[in-house]
């Protein structure tokens, strides 16, 4: 009877003792961040206007086009020669991201590292239109629109830093002191260990004591094919359409035309 007493005791705790023997999951690794020379074929924009070119109603997509105190950059040269930049990678097991801080700040590439897909459109060259607030501008990517759209700084180089965090994760900022305004802006493009998605964060200090109005979105660039689909909730979207291309109040707006474009935002 002792012998059988000490075996229904032995099964009773040995299920417990092997589960508390069972290895821990592994962490997953931190995320990494590099500075990368990057060669990328590059249509040259112009030296900029040598003089002040201020306001003298100059529209920019049906805005104000103030270009002072930034110089104007309308001359493209359309000489294409291989550029070296510094590109940001921000890596975690499933994505990397690589930022431009010499363009903008912009996302230049995102890539989900599980099928080597580029979720957001990638540039193969770096070929500048005459679109953005002081000239040049180029799409692709993500171009943040701070404090106006296709802003004054989105083709030249805006300050960048890396800051690590105690979770292993890490992020890339970019940003600079908005030389109209004197306001300051910042974005920041944070992965985490174990996560499929990156964050985007936004600072915003006014250093004035005058009250300033303010634009702030971003364009995204993707990849589109007869298969891609854009969802988002109807109730919180606005549209903004060309007038060839409008829609009844509520519905989205057809697809870009030869004959008209158009966009939809939502929040």
């Amino acid at each position: 009877m002792k012998r059988l007493c000490f075996l229904a005791i032995l099964a009773l705790f040995l299920p417990n003792s092997l589960s508390f023997a069972a290895p821990a999951p592994s962490a997953a690794p931190a995320v990494r961040v590099w500075e990368q020379d990057m060669v990328i074929p590059t249509y040259l924009a112009g030296a900029p206007e040598p003089n002040p070119i201020f306001y003298f109603g100059r529209q920019s997509q049906g805005a104000e086009g103030r270009v002072y105190p930034y110089p104007l950059y309308d001359t493209l040269t359309n000489k294409k020669v291989d550029k070296t930049y510094k590109m940001v990678y921000l890596e975690n097991e499933y994505i990397r991201i690589g930022v431009l801080p010499e363009v903008g700040g912009r996302i230049f590439e995102g890539l989900d590292k599980t099928n080597n897909y580029h979720f957001f459109y990638r540039q193969r060259v770096i070929k500048p239109a005459l679109i953005g607030l002081i000239g040049a501008w180029i799409s692709g990517g993500i171009e943040w629109n701070i404090p106006h759209h296709h802003r004054a700084s989105t083709f030249i180089p805006v300050q960048h830093s890396i800051e690590k965090h105690a979770d292993g994760s890490q992020t890339v900022w970019v940003g600079e002191l908005e030389v109209r305004h004197r306001m300051r802006w910042a974005v920041g493009y944070t992965l985490r260990p174990g996560k499929a998605y990156m964050e985007a964060s936004l600072r915003v200090v006014n250093r004035t004591p005058a009250v300033n109005t303010m634009l702030c979105f971003a364009n995204v660039a993707v990849h589109v094919n007869e298969d891609y689909q854009v969802i988002f909730p109807p109730a919180r979207s606005t549209a903004r359409t060309t007038p060839s291309a409008s829609s009844p109040p509520g519905r989205f707006p057809p697809a870009a035309t030869a004959a008209g474009t158009s966009a939809r935002a939502w929040t």
